[in-house]
Parts: C-alpha cells; structure tokens; sequence
C-alpha cells in the first residue's frame, strides 16, 4: 500500500512539473500583475463614429489633436497600454483603446477628456477583456521604433 501511494504522489508532481513554464519570472509576473495564466483583465473600448458632423476643418483639426494628445497623456499615465484607428469598415468603428485600469466606471471618467468623445465625433462601447498581462511592456518597444510622431 505505501508503495502505491508514493507512486501516486510522484504521479502527481510528476503531472503538475509538466505544466510549469521553464521560463517564468515570478518578479515580472507580479510586476505585471498576471494571473498564474500571464493574464489579466483590461477594460476595452470601441471608438465608433458618432451623430456629431463637425465640418470647420480648423475646429475638426483642434478636435483630433486634441484627442491624440489626450492618448499621449494616458499611454504615459499607464492608463491606456494599446490605441489606434480601425481600417475603413462598414460597422462604423473608427479605433479602440485598452485601458489598464480596475473599472468601466474609471474608463468612462477617462474618457470624458477626450475631447473628439466631448464633441460627439466618437460614441464609445465599452467591454472588460481578459488579455495578456505583458501588454503594457510592448510599449517600451513601441516607444523606440516610430519615427514621426502622429
């Protein structure tokens, strides 16, 4: 009976051994605040095209430098870890942003200083999405390989 039962046990460990990942980092996981399945969760939002039609250029230029600026702001806040504009599509979504932040209802404080959202040039939906954890270190790569700021 005993030997059953240590050959079992080893069964066990043996098993569990085999899902471990040789490479984990436990420092960076944390730091990531990863799940055991290098996950988290992230607030996603859809930019959609919205009812208000601004036709001044100038207005509309101010509009959309302001709304890229205010990304700058939250990408270096850490707020937002992925941002950018949808190609031409027939469901009228324009762009998407992943916030690192624990709710909708920051996201929605967020996004109230945008002002291209203030203006109603985009609606938003909103969405909690469980993704990778190490998406907010992709920017530091981002950061070195752009050669003309938007």
């Amino acid at each position: 009976m005993k030997s059953i039962i240590t050959f079992l046990v080893f069964l066990v460990i043996s098993v569990s051994a085999q899902n471990q990942n040789p490479y984990y980092n436990k420092a960076l996981a944390d730091s990531l605040k990863a799940d055991d399945y290098g996950m988290k969760t992230y607030i996603f939002v859809i930019l959609k095209t919205g009812k208000s039609k601004i036709e001044d250029r100038k207005e509309r230029r101010k509009l959309f430098r302001g709304h890229l600026d205010n990304i700058s702001r939250l990408v270096k806040e850490g707020k937002i870890v992925v941002a950018g504009p949808f190609m031409e599509n027939d469901k009228s979504y324009r762009g998407l942003f992943i916030f690192d932040v624990k709710t909708i209802d920051e996201v929605k404080e967020l996004l109230k200083t945008d002002p291209t959202i203030k203006a109603g040039i985009f609606e938003t939906d909103i969405f909690e999405w469980y993704g990778s954890a190490a998406l907010s270190v992709y920017l530091k790569t981002a950061d070195k390989i752009w050669k003309i700021n938007p």
